[in-house]
Parts: C-alpha cells; structure tokens; sequence
C-alpha cells in the first residue's frame, strides 16, 4: 500500500489527537502529520504551506465540533484556498455522533469523501490508504 506524504488532524482534543497520531504511526500512514487545534489555525497554517509554494496534505481529517472556527466553517474557508494541488486534497468528517443532517450536510461539499465515526481504528486508516492506492 502507498504511503499519504502528508496528512493533517484539525481537532481539539489532545487524547483524539495523540492515539490518532500513533495508529497512523503503526499502520505506517504518513511521512509527516500536521495537527491544528481549531479551523481558523487550521487554515492560517494551510495558507502559510501555500504561500511557500508547497503542496497541501493530501489527507485531512476534520472534527466538526470545535471552538473558535468549527468544521463546516473551515470547509467553507478552505474551497479558497489557491493552491495547485487542493483539488488533490481528501477531507474525512470525524465525528464522535452521526447527525442525520451532519451527513446529508456532507454531500454539499466535494471535498469531502468520507465520514469517520470517533474513535478512528487501523482499519479506518487501512481504508483511507487503499483509496489513495
């Protein structure tokens, strides 16, 4: 299976944030893992990757629930973003509740591929790797 160059965590919880990060480390996910806290330092630091001529992480996974700048607010942000590869980019919902409306909101966005239901699972990643495959 390929191997996700980089990928991005936008959540605010620090225990979601360190057992994610580990499973991507076992399951051998990524080159390199990006966290924010929040959407509005996620698209700060995105905007700073783009303004040096980088690519951005081909893989995000977003909380929706989040203070200062919530999911569906980054996603509105993030369709701005001008840079060559956002079309490239693979946003995954993780959320720890299943809204019927969180997920037919969902489909209003293209960039958005998938949900993931917290917590994730090496299987949840597996996934997300074969889809890059």
């Amino acid at each position: 299976m390929k191997k996700i160059e980089s990928a991005c965590i936008i959540d605010d919880d620090p225990i979601f944030i360190y057992g994610t990060k580990r499973m991507m480390n076992e399951v051998n996910f990524c080159n390199q893992i990006l966290v924010f806290n929040n959407g509005q330092d996620a698209i700060d630091g995105l905007n700073e990757i783009t303004t040096r001529g980088e690519d951005l992480p081909e893989v995000i996974f977003l909380d929706l629930n989040m203070p200062i700048m919530n999911g569906w607010e980054f996603l509105e942000d993030f369709v701005k973003i001008p840079n060559h590869n956002r079309e490239k980019v693979v946003i995954y919902i993780i959320s720890s509740s299943i809204d019927p409306r969180d997920l037919e909101r969902i489909k209003d966005y293209e960039v958005v591929n998938n949900y993931i239901l917290k917590p994730v699972s090496p299987e949840d990643l597996e996934k997300v790797l074969q889809n890059f495959g």
